[in-house]
């Protein structure tokens, strides 16, 4: 067995052979415990039938360990001055392709048809670039994929709003917009201490598997995300506040907007965060109806 990348002397080692600095622009924060990298993949639960695919792989120390514990890992790695070390310490495990590309301007369906196609099961795992984890994660849940779901590392408030509950201040746009698609939960904190460079910021890790269908079913779903944006728009104001100034020609519209919470029988009194995922659906529904058919 190969000695792990994942501890302050390996990684110490690496980055000076080549050489390499940290770049702040990238988010780059390198994890130097591997019994925390174990955790995981075990949160994964990956099997010698799973495809991985990982974003920000940095010098690799995750996804050897992906990469021990699954069929295949598929990579994506912006910064062209990391392949040369991936090709150096990833070279003990051939089922790893690395991509030189923007997860986020990539086409990752196609990656997934072209190197993927025999898995029986994909898991997304990675430790995020922390500046682009909420644009990361919304495109491979809006994209489609064919994937289980995620466990992926991200700053500790972020993993909070996207499995936080209703009524509560983590409760937001994006807790809604994760759990239509998933059921989310924070599986492990992690302290700053176990990276390097060390972050300003605490970590957490979480699971987001992927539901059969979206937890609540809407007419027009860009319409609800919408309606689910103007609620919080600003956190203070009752929701008919909110809708009325967030929504186009919302003043103008008072009248079918206090309509439409009644029919969804909601207290136009009662602020965006206290609202289930199942009344928004409701209210999305009168609004499009009496609204959006008028206009």
């Amino acid at each position: 067995m190969y000695k792990d990348i994942a501890t302050p002397t390996r990684t110490k080692g690496i980055l000076e052979k080549y050489g390499f600095s940290f770049k702040k622009s990238l988010g780059q924060n390198f994890l130097i415990e591997p019994n925390i990298l174990h955790r995981i993949v075990d949160f994964a639960e990956l099997s010698e039938r799973t495809g991985v695919i990982e974003i920000g792989p940095g010098i690799g120390a995750l996804t050897e360990q992906l990469a021990r514990r699954s069929k295949k890992v598929v990579a994506f790695e912006i910064d062209q001055r990391l392949l040369p070390i991936l090709a150096d310490t990833l070279s003990p495990y051939p089922n790893v392709s690395i991509i030189h590309e923007d997860v986020l301007k990539a086409d990752v369906q196609q990656v997934i048809k072209e190197q993927l196609t025999d898995v029986d099961d994909i898991m997304v795992v990675a430790n995020l670039p922390y500046y682009v984890t909420t644009p990361i994660i919304m495109k491979l849940l809006t994209d489609r994929l064919p994937i289980r779901g995620m466990v992926v590392m991200l700053q500790k408030e972020v993993a909070e709003r996207m499995a936080a509950k209703p009524g509560t201040k983590d409760y937001g746009s994006l807790t809604i917009a994760v759990q239509y698609y998933t059921h989310a939960e924070t599986v492990m904190h992690v302290p700053r201490t176990v990276f390097m460079p060390k972050p300003n910021v605490d970590s957490a890790v979480i699971r987001l598997l992927k539901r059969e269908q979206p937890a609540v079913s809407v007419t027009n779903e860009d319409f609800f995300f919408t309606v689910v944006r103007a609620s919080f728009g600003q956190r203070r104001k009752t929701i008919l506040n909110n809708l009325m100034n967030q929504l186009p020609n919302g003043k103008e519209k008072k009248v079918q907007i206090e309509k439409a919470l009644e029919n969804a029988r909601i207290d136009p009194k009662r602020r965006g965060e206290t609202l289930t995922m199942v009344e928004f659906a409701t209210l999305s529904e009168q609004l499009y109806h009496i609204f959006y058919r008028e206009a």
